[in-house]
């Protein structure tokens, strides 16, 4: 098995990227709407979107999966069907840098995607920060090798797409990227591919120099069908909501498609990533995305599924899936499957919530149904602040349970309904919640799992599981546990640490707030040691000690 991984992403400076995105997108601005291709089968673009060969939009929600370096996780793609993804990203290799994935193995790759109704982005991984990346191949070699396949993806123009390189290009002279990304895409047509092609974008695949943005029309225009797909990779570069909305809609604004092919929700050591908007702004906008990664990255903070094992989701996994303009909300398989035909009627209104349950961190809401022409498929519950709105949960019933909210604060809350291909209804009548003062969290009622899933040198992965062993609902926590060993906390999910010297108190993340009785919540951490790592040998929940599980 390889151990090469995903690298780090290599973001800018600030000022550098703020100059650029500004020029950038005055550039951009000025472009015409990109021509729509000639209808054909299979996935195709058309008047700057990604459709299908029925002529229905396709909107990629899916997962990266690192094929290459894990040849025998072929179950992951039937897991990955299973979150509700329509698409997975699958990790090849030219042979350039690691083993070469031969016809037989794209082909079965190809044979999975489809019986687990897939749709199947392949990419080739070698070319990853050419000119920065001394090991790095060429879009070129990666071009050669495609062609080399023509026989096994000749035919499946319906179900595949081809990324002719991952990330071609790094942070040295990121101009470089227009002319052979433009020579690769000729190269194939020349060849006789009439698949949409994927380009992936300079800078590690993150833009910061607006390169691909810029020269976006000039090869787009490049591509004598019309079938071409740009891909931004979104990581710590695009740690806020204007950098997201405005890359994106630069884009949209042009009639260029775009889908981010790749992005992360956890911080690093470059920054935090704005997942929220990229999510919502996607799903606003009717973009694509691509979650990186299904499992076995280097730093496993990136691990949608914990060890390959779809019932062990991270807190990454479980915002991707499960979250706010997640997959499970806003997926819908293809059409070439037998995914739902077009619809354009919305929902009608939900009823007027109505609040009960309330506590100082959380309240139960509960509404009338909508009704649909097809079906709901689910309600978007917001927070209301005069003309401003806050998604604050999504439901596939008519209930949901809010927590992690503030003690004795005033709220205004309302729902909308959704259903299965994106449209949703007006906003029901809002209903004020005022929670309650004080804690509701038992004192002494909890146990405490504390387990090192990995170790490397200076560093490891910690897990800490906590169970309420009472009979009430704890609703809020700070957990505190102090390290023996000089161990700091480098980066978690599921909760947000503080740490003076040895010692560490963590506060939940909104998802992990709510314990049921004899239910769990796990938090996930990296952090960096020097020697012995001894686990701690007592917890606290809410100031009462717990049972050391």
């Amino acid at each position: 098995m390889s151990t090469a991984r995903h690298p780090a992403k290599s973001p800018a400076t600030v000022i550098l990227t703020v100059l650029a995105t500004l020029l950038g997108l005055l550039a951009l601005g000025g472009l015409a709407p990109a021509r729509a291709a000639a209808a054909g089968t299979g996935l195709h673009i058309s008047d700057g979107r990604l459709v299908e060969g029925n002529g229905d939009d396709f909107i990629m929600r899916g997962v990266n999966h690192a094929h290459t370096w894990y040849p025998g996780e072929t179950e992951s793609t039937a897991d990955i069907k299973a979150t509700g993804a329509n698409t997975v990203r699958v990790v090849l290799s030219d042979g350039y840098r690691w083993s070469k994935n031969g016809p037989d193995d794209v082909a079965a790759v190809i044979a999975r995607c489809k019986a687990n109704r897939l749709i199947c982005v392949l990419e080739v991984h070698d070319t990853t920060g050419y000119g920065e990346d001394s090991a790095a191949g060429t879009l070129d070699h990666a071009a050669d090798y495609w062609i080399g396949l023509k026989d096994v993806l000749a035919g499946q123009e319906d179900y595949v797409v081809i990324n002719i390189g991952n990330e071609p290009w790094g942070n040295t002279d990121p101009a470089g990227w227009t002319a052979p990304t433009t020579a690769a895409v000729k190269k194939l047509r020349a060849a006789g591919f009439a698949h949409t092609i994927m380009v992936d974008a300079p800078n590690w695949g993150q833009d910061w120099q607006n390169v691909m943005r810029d020269n976006a029309r000039a090869v787009y225009d490049a591509d004598p069908t019309g079938n071409l797909l740009f891909s931004i990779h979104m990581y710590s570069v695009y740690n806020t909501a204007q950098k997201v909305t405005d890359y994106l809609n630069a884009f949209v604004d042009a009639g260029l498609p775009l889908v981010i092919g790749e992005f992360g929700g956890p911080a690093d050591q470059y920054g935090d990533p704005d997942e929220d908007t990229m999510m919502s702004e996607a799903q606003r906008l009717g973009l694509g995305w691509i979650a990186w990664s299904w499992s076995g990255n280097t730093d496993p903070v990136l691990d949608l599924a914990i060890g390959f094992d779809p019932a062990r989701l991270s807190s990454w996994g479980e915002r991707v899936f499960h979250g706010a303009d997640g997959i499970a909300q806003t997926s819908r398989e293809a059409a070439v499957y037998g995914g739902a035909p077009s619809d354009t009627e919305a929902p009608t209104a939900p009823g007027v919530p109505a609040a009960s349950a309330v506590t100082d961190t959380s309240a139960t809401l509960t509404w009338a149904a909508s009704s649909d022409n097809v079906a709901v498929a689910g309600y978007d519950v917001v927070r209301v602040n005069g003309a401003t709105e806050t998604a604050a949960a999504s439901s596939a019933t008519r209930s949901v349970t809010l927590t992690g909210l503030s003690a004795d604060t005033a709220y205004s809350f309302a729902v909308y309904a959704r259903d299965a291909a994106g449209n949703r209804s007006a906003r029901s009548a809002a209903v004020s919640v005022t929670t309650d003062v004080g804690s509701t969290t038992p004192a002494g009622t909890c146990s405490v799992g504390y387990k090192v899933v990995g170790e490397w040198q200076g560093g490891f992965q910690g897990e800490i599981t906590i169970r309420n062993t009472g009979t009430a609902a704890i609703d809020g926590w700070t957990l505190g546990f102090a390290f023996a060993d000089g161990q700091t906390i480098s980066n978690m999910w599921g909760g947000t640490p503080r740490q003076t010297g040895g010692s560490v108190s963590v506060t939940p993340a909104s998802y992990t707030s709510g314990i049921a009785p004899n239910g769990t919540v796990t938090v996930g951490f990296t952090g960096n040691r020097s020697g012995t790592n001894a686990a701690p040998d007592g917890f606290t929940l809410s100031g009462a000690a717990c049972a050391v599980a």
